[in-house]
């Protein structure tokens, strides 16, 4: 199993990620995709690449809730932290009018060069988006077809999921949509073609309304497992469609196949990365779609 998106950085974890990691590869979890926020956190996220090689794959980006944050040296900074890991995504990157007094304009320029610069140096993006579909649709379509985009924690409408296929999205699904709440939700994720899907806790956010690995108010990451349960439950797929999926976005291990979904992007050179296969079970039938 792959998670999609984490921030096994947060320093609300306590610096017991060790801890954390032994946990998560007791599930059988085999890599996860740890994304940065902003200046402060990159070094942390580069500290933890280079002291679990292949199992933490770093992502670095500037999420909108820091853009006030910036230095004025920050994109010079972010280049410097990608081009030092070629195995690292560009994110968690994005829009946000949920957040009160959003400064809208930094907002979507910061976003801007981060969609350029994944564009230039041919990286997969991992996309935040709250309550800000229409201008991010806005964006994407402003700029080159980027190599690969995700859009984590995907709560948006069938209308715009529609959309974002039609641009090459990706979505990923976490475990807080499993609470009852989140009904709608489930049901876009139901429709949205199971090759399109990667699972992720967000962890210390985001956290399953019945998570089987406790740590106080926090989501534990090895609650991955359990999420990935039930989203294939939902989806009508094997477990290890998730973690498939993540080779591809990730590494481009399938890339050259036709997937019909979406721009077509340059082949990226496959990184010598390698993770242990899961056994899939036999697969149910399966609901139509959206295409």
């Amino acid at each position: 199993m792959i998670d999609a998106h984490n921030h096994l950085q947060d320093p609300r974890f306590l610096g017991d990620q060790k801890t954390l990691i032994a946990k998560m590869k007791s599930e059988g979890i085999t890599a996860c995709v740890v994304n940065g926020t902003c200046e402060e956190d990159w070094p942390k996220v580069s500290e933890l690449a280079n002291q679990h090689p292949g199992f933490v794959i770093p992502s670095f980006g500037l999420h909108p809730w820091k853009v006030s944050e910036r230095s004025p040296s920050w994109f010079e900074t972010l280049r410097d932290f990608l081009e030092a890991h070629p195995e690292a995504g560009l994110g968690e990157c994005g829009l946000d009018r949920w957040m009160k007094k959003p400064d809208l304009e930094a907002q979507h320029s910061v976003f801007r060069a981060q969609l350029e610069l994944a564009h230039e140096l041919d990286r997969p993006a991992t996309i935040h988006c709250l309550k800000a579909c229409g201008p991010l649709l806005d964006e994407l379509r402003s700029q080159p077809a980027l190599p690969r985009f995700l859009l984590h924690s995907f709560g948006g409408s069938i209308e715009v999921a529609r959309q974002c296929l039609k641009l090459g999205s990706w979505f990923s699904f976490s475990g807080y949509f499993l609470h009852p709440k989140k009904a709608a939700t489930r049901a876009v994720f139901t429709q949205i073609p199971p090759e399109r899907i990667l699972a992720e806790t967000d962890a210390p956010d985001m956290a399953p309304p019945y998570p089987s690995h406790n740590l106080g108010s926090l989501n534990h990451p090895a609650n991955l497992r359990m999420i990935t349960n039930e989203l294939a439950s939902l989806c009508e797929c094997p477990v290890d469609t998730f973690s498939k999926n993540a080779r591809e976005f990730f590494w481009g291990f399938a890339r050259g196949k036709k997937s019909g979904l979406g721009p077509k992007s340059k082949p990226r050179k496959k990184l010598a990365l390698s993770f242990p296969r899961e056994s899939p079970p036999s697969e149910p039938g399966r609901t139509p779609r959206i295409e």
